[in-house]
């Protein structure tokens, strides 16, 4: 992302010219980013953030930014919190890392693992962790085959998912997700047990029909999924409650909660992938229930959890799971964990964190605020660009289109998400383009004047994009 200029400045985070021509210099030659585009990687200068405070970011210049990305989903409780850096470093100087194996504990990791088991809905009171969102998804899904093998019925071992979705970046989960941009045609993925139905996006739904009849084809399309692998052929079915970075897609109403109850009905284990959504971000620790009524039988979990303090994800299973697994046969070993499973460090910044967030009652605030802030955003909706505006609290997108009566989009090659993008990091608010979508997901701890802030931000970047657009003869507005 290249960003010009910005009115605000913070010294304390700024470097001088020559420390910032060498940081640049070393980023093109020797750091490779997540997701490069190794070409452009190579001739541009990155966005180099120096520092944060609350729910800004600051660039090497000094220059303030409120951060729409809250990093990448996850800085929930936003930046230099010293209680979360205070905890990591006393567990660091206390015992800084032991082999979490099957007979080993470290105190972090076990009170963590209980305080989970108490937010969590239903039964779910077992806690494996994991690095991350992507290794949080790798690993239920081998706690999905083995489960449904132990029980004595391994023939059950496809997985179903959506079009549009996203449950990370292992060759497993890769395949797992459904966002054509993300399949490289480089790369092989895991074709024979998986299958995808339909993106449940009311916006992008067949014409002539209603959000109702929508949700109705989304639920018979999974049932005749099911019966035609078979449901003794079917392990899971993965589902964010709402898809985060396949375009924040909010399905139709009562979509999760009948989708979860076909599931029940043949017997296929529900996973929600909860890795943006849990933690905050719509009001609630865990939203799978509270929000959509379901009690899945696994939900993963990472980001907002340590609030990107540290890196840290996994799963937590039900009992009727674990009792299986229990009264399983002593060899039936489940094969699967990492190093850094249940790091004592990334376990005290969640402590501290979920302490914190209930001490400032952050879910009660995005109940509140998070409301507001999707009515400010939702009013962008009046602009000639704006096809939509959907999500839900502090989790946003703004969809462009070419012409708002057909819903037509733009082609890739205008990259209307970018020049949105570098308008809004030019006015100081820094905001995530994917393709004619701009993904919003700011530190939870807005305010109601930053949320003020931010919608103006938003609009005067929407504003000037229409603009170069309709210079460029790329968009053509005409009078209602």
């Amino acid at each position: 992302m290249q960003i010009d200029t910005v009115v605000h400045s913070h010294n304390r985070f700024a470097l001088n010219d020559e420390e910032t021509a060498e940081v640049s210099r070393a980023d093109r030659d020797h750091y490779t980013h997540a997701w490069p585009s190794f070409r452009s990687a190579s001739q541009t200068d990155s966005l180099v953030i120096t520092g944060g405070e609350g729910a800004y970011v600051f660039d090497a210049a000094g220059r303030r930014y409120l951060d729409g990305m809250g990093g990448l989903w996850c800085v929930n409780m936003g930046y230099g919190r010293d209680e979360i850096c205070d905890a990591v470093a006393e567990q660091m100087r206390r015992l800084p890392y032991y082999n979490p194996t099957d007979g080993l504990a470290n105190v972090p990791a076990v009170r963590l693992a209980e305080k989970i088991a108490s937010l969590a809905p239903g039964e779910l009171n077992h806690v494996f962790f994991t690095c991350g969102g992507s290794t949080a998804n790798d690993s239920a899904v081998r706690l999905v085959q083995f489960y449904q093998s132990v029980r004595g019925k391994p023939d059950k071992r496809f997985i179903v998912t959506r079009l549009r979705a996203y449950h990370g970046s292992t060759i497993m989960t890769a395949s797992m997700g459904g966002n054509p941009r993300e399949r490289s045609p480089h790369l092989r993925y895991v074709t024979d047990i998986i299958r995808q139905v339909s993106c449940p996006n009311p916006y992008r739904r067949p014409d002539g029909i209603s959000e109702s009849e929508f949700c109705d084809f989304l639920v018979d399309e999974l049932r005749a999924t099911i019966l035609e692998l078979g449901p003794e052929n079917v392990a899971a079915f993965f589902a964010e409650p709402i898809l985060g970075s396949g375009g924040v897609i909010v399905p139709p109403d009562d979509y999760n909660f009948r989708t979860w109850q076909l599931c029940k009905e043949y017997d296929i284990l529900y996973v929600a992938d909860e890795v943006i959504t849990a933690f905050g971000r719509l009001g609630h620790f865990f939203a799978s229930k509270d929000m959509f009524g379901i009690e899945p039988d696994i939900i993963t979990f990472a980001k907002g959890i340590t609030s990107g303090y540290q890196s840290l994800g996994g799963f937590v299973f039900s009992d009727s799971i674990h009792k299986v697994l229990v009264e399983a046969e002593p060899q039936a070993l489940f094969v699967n964990g990492y190093t850094y499973t249940g790091h004592p460090a990334a376990c005290a910044a969640a402590l501290a964190n979920i302490a914190l967030m209930e001490r400032e009652d952050i879910c009660t605030h995005v109940r509140s605020e998070g409301v507001y802030f999707e009515k400010k955003m939702r009013e962008l909706a009046d602009l000639p660009l704006v096809g939509d505006v959907r999500g839900s609290h502090f989790m946003i997108c703004i969809e462009s289109v070419q012409d708002r009566s057909t819903k037509e989009p733009f082609s890739p090659s205008v990259a209307v998400g970018d020049l949105i993008a570098r308008n809004a990091g030019q006015l100081g608010l820094i905001v995530r383009p994917l393709g004619s979508m701009n993904i919003i997901s700011p530190p939870l701890v807005l305010s109601h004047s930053q949320i003020d802030e931010f919608a103006r931000l938003m609009r005067e970047a929407i504003v000037l994009t229409q603009d170069q657009l309709v210079a460029s003869g790329d968009l053509r507005i005409t009078s209602a």
